[in-house]
């Protein structure tokens, strides 16, 4: 639609008019300017609207994430706490399942205990008797092994023939014979008695100190003449004879008075070894503490089954006795006896092994 105004017609009377000049259109430039300033201005109107909606949501939020986290501090308090019970749990649990595993084991093995009682129980008669000889006659060899004696051995093969006797089956009679012959291969062995070679070695170990040496040897005490029986009073002679008897008897009984003295004070004895004769007081101290000790060394190699070391020992301590203690004592040859007895006992014997009646127990027990 145009609003420039139309031309009038002229007049038809009238004196002239000047011409009307039509009035100019605005300029396109200031319609551009409010456009752009209502735009503006509209775009500024949105953009503090846009702002304050930003805002409200960024405060918006803001709260929730305060709210959120405030959520996530308490449920993490929780977990926490839920996590701590947990753990508490878990333990209690592990101990009830230890104790549980424990009562398991110990219920397991009283059901393994009844189970042996029961199939124990079910065992025939000869069975048990077969089985009872061979867990006795292997305890008392272990026995004999530690001990090193035969006792043990020999005392339960002899319960074992009691108890067969008493039993009397005939199916188990070749265990008797089997038995009869290990009681007869191990008697036949000489094991030596250990207890009873200690007992010496502790008996010459208490002579050591009471053994005279050498060359403390003491002086023989002299001898007294013993007294002579009175002889019936002869009839007495008259003249020079009666007085050349009584001279004759008092000169004779002079000279052995003077005989016994002289002998009292001078001793002659052979010596094979000079330096045995020599020793001062505190090297006799420290022989009899050396020879005491050499018959501890032999004392517990014997109770540790070291026979080749009490040898050893012994020969030393029979080399000490000979060369510096006197052999005419009593003591000392109480004491190189013993210890001749136990060098001759010491000595090491290997026990045989019931082995023929543990395989007849065996074909026993197997029903052949």
């Amino acid at each position: 639609m145009n609003d420039t105004p139309l031309p009038l017609d002229p007049p038809l009377a009238g004196p002239a008019l000047p011409p009307v000049v039509p009035a100019s259109p605005p300029r396109p430039r200031r319609v551009w300017a409010t456009v752009l300033g209502i735009i503006f201005t509209l775009a500024l109107l949105a953009s503090l609207a846009i702002a304050l909606a930003a805002q409200k949501r960024v405060r918006t939020i803001e709260q929730e994430l305060a709210r959120r986290q405030q959520d996530t501090q308490g449920q993490a308090t929780e977990a926490r706490l839920l996590a701590k019970q947990s753990q508490d749990t878990a333990r209690e649990s592990a101990a009830k399942v230890a104790l549980l595993e424990a009562r398991l084991a110990e219920v397991a093995l009283q059901r393994t205990q009844l189970e042996e009682l029961i199939h124990s129980l079910s065992r025939s008669r000869d069975e048990n008797l077969v089985v009872d000889i061979e867990a006795g006659l292997r305890v008392a060899q272990h026995q004999s092994i530690i001990t090193g004696s035969a006792e043990p051995l020999v005392s339960a093969l002899k319960q074992a023939d009691e108890r067969l006797a008493r039993h009397s089956q005939p199916r188990l009679d070749g265990v008797r014979r089997a038995l009869a012959r290990d009681m007869d291969r191990v008697k036949a062995v000489g094991v030596p008695d250990i207890s009873t070679l200690t007992i010496k070695l502790d008996e010459v170990v208490r002579l050591v100190d009471e053994l005279p040496l050498l060359a403390q040897a003491s002086r023989k005490e002299p001898s007294r003449p013993t007294p002579q029986q009175p002889t019936p009073a002869a009839p007495a002679a008259s003249g020079p004879a009666s007085w050349w008897g009584s001279v004759r008897s008092g000169w004779d009984g002079a000279i052995e008075r003077v005989w016994s003295e002289v002998r009292s004070l001078v001793r002659v004895t052979h010596i094979e070894h000079p330096e045995a004769a020599l020793l001062t007081p505190d090297q006799a101290f420290f022989l009899r503490e050396n020879l005491k000790l050499r018959l501890l060394n032999a004392r517990l190699a014997l109770l540790s089954r070291q026979f080749d070391t009490t040898q050893t020992d012994l020969k030393a301590v029979q080399a000490m006795l000979d060369r510096y203690f006197d052999r005419s004592s009593r003591r000392t040859t109480v004491a190189a006896e013993l210890v001749k007895q136990v060098t001759a006992s010491a000595r090491n014997v290997s026990l045989p092994r019931p082995d023929e009646t543990l395989a007849a127990l065996a074909a026993a027990a197997a029903g052949r």
